[in-house]
């Protein structure tokens, strides 16, 4: 049974008691430049020094990435393989809706479409379900499996599925400087 991805924040009563503010299955959200696959945001927090106890915390879920000291946590289910129909849609209109549903989530990424893209964050990548293949700029590649943990140092890589089953991800991404 595939997991349901689901949000719990707890928060603070106005006499200052520990409370949970919200409990609900986070919608996805879907773009054909990933077929099959569905993004969860979960949460994001402002760049800079986050703040806790702030009654009226809201998640920061754009842009897509953080930048230096903001933070953005989701899910992203993976379509397998076989989810991947032949291209037909414009390129254009595949940008656009990228653009609007998670905006800055191609800034990163090389203009070959290959999918190899670098980040200036440190990122916590958690595989969940399935199988996720993580390729650096060498050709080297990992194949992630359920209770796999990679520290993305902010280096040159890429992520396919080459299963016939989805595969979940758990990814908390930090806003960084590059060193040099």
């Amino acid at each position: 049974m595939p997991i349901e991805p689901r949000l719990i924040v707890t928060g603070h009563s106005p006499e200052g008691h520990a409370i949970f503010v919200e409990d609900r299955a986070p919608d996805p959200v879907s773009v054909r430049l990933l077929p099959g696959s569905d993004f969860f945001l979960l949460w994001g927090t402002a760049d800079g020094v986050p703040e806790v106890g702030d009654k009226d915390a809201a998640p920061v879920l754009r842009p897509y990435f953080p930048g230096v000291g903001g933070s953005r946590a989701l899910f992203l289910r993976w379509g397998p393989r076989s989810s991947e129909p032949e291209p037909v849609a414009d390129p254009a209109v595949i940008e656009s809706e990228v653009a609007e549903k998670l905006p800055g989530l191609m800034d990163p990424f090389e203009d070959d479409g290959d999918g190899m893209h670098t980040t200036d964050t440190i990122d916590y990548a958690i595989c969940l379900e399935g199988e996720l293949c993580l390729e650096l700029d060498d050709g080297v590649e990992k194949t992630l499996t359920p209770g796999t943990c990679v520290i993305q140092l902010g280096t040159r890589h890429r992520w396919e599925n080459k299963s016939d089953r989805p595969a979940l991800m758990c990814y908390v991404q930090i806003g960084a400087v590059r060193a040099g």
